[in-house]
């Protein structure tokens, strides 16, 4: 397989909400141009982030949305479940925990964890809060594939650090930092052996108010239909 820019999976994201709103209005079919509007983005660019990973559509006829939405969600890997555990149990961690519709997409809550002994204990989602020490040995006993990280700046690095050290190889980070895995003192500053092959996607609700504040000010600039990757 090609390698694949980040931007045409987020871009695949965008498509398969746009397929599931089609599909909830009862609208059985589609083309690029269409997808392409709804998305923002060119005809073009639709037809090539789908041609990464096959053949969906017919020339001439589009795409039976129902059959691209199967493919798209079998290519992003929501046909498995995706055992997750939340690290920060504050009022952000609370929000995602309760927030609806992760199940539709095969992610499963199995473990809450804090630090604070006033929440630690108590019942989110039917989910007692564990103490953050005792996260390596729920990893042992229990798969999880995933992390989110709910906790201060200050506590992202290390928390991140504890996923890591409990097998945790996915990890979501909703605080308003960038983790960086640790490099080993060498003199190529290699990627410590722990940290290798585990993914981190870094959400920064300030940088997206940054861009919709940009945006704002340059609106011609949103709405030109990109006609090629751009990361």
């Amino acid at each position: 397989m090609a390698e694949i820019p980040t931007a045409a999976i987020s871009r695949l994201v965008t498509y398969l909400r746009i397929l599931e709103q089609l599909e909830a209005q009862d609208i059985s079919r589609t083309s690029s141009s269409d997808l392409a509007e709804r998305a923002g983005v060119s005809a073009f660019q639709v037809r090539k982030d789908l041609a990464y990973f096959g053949r969906f559509g017919t020339r001439g006829m589009g795409y039976t949305v129902p059959i691209l939405k199967r493919e798209l969600v079998r290519v992003l890997g929501l046909n498995q479940t995706w055992n997750v555990v939340i690290v920060g149990m504050g009022r952000l961690g609370q929000a995602i925990a309760n927030y609806p519709g992760a199940s539709d997409y095969q992610f499963q809550y199995v473990g809450l964890f804090d630090v604070s002994p006033a929440i630690v204990g108590r019942q989110v989602r039917n989910l007692t809060v564990q103490h953050m020490d005792d996260l390596r040995a729920f990893t042992s006993h229990n798969r999880v594939d995933m992390g989110f990280l709910a906790v201060p700046p200050d506590r992202a690095q290390d928390a991140a650090q504890m996923l890591v050290d409990a097998g945790v190889r996915g990890i979501l980070n909703f605080a308003p930092v960038v983790i960086q895995p640790p490099v080993e003192a060498t003199v190529q500053q290699e990627i410590s052996d722990e940290w290798r092959g585990v993914i981190i996607e870094n959400v920064d609700f300030l940088a997206g108010m940054k861009r919709l504040a940009f945006y704002i000010l340059n609106p011609h600039l949103k709405d030109a239909p990109m006609t090629e990757d751009t990361e």
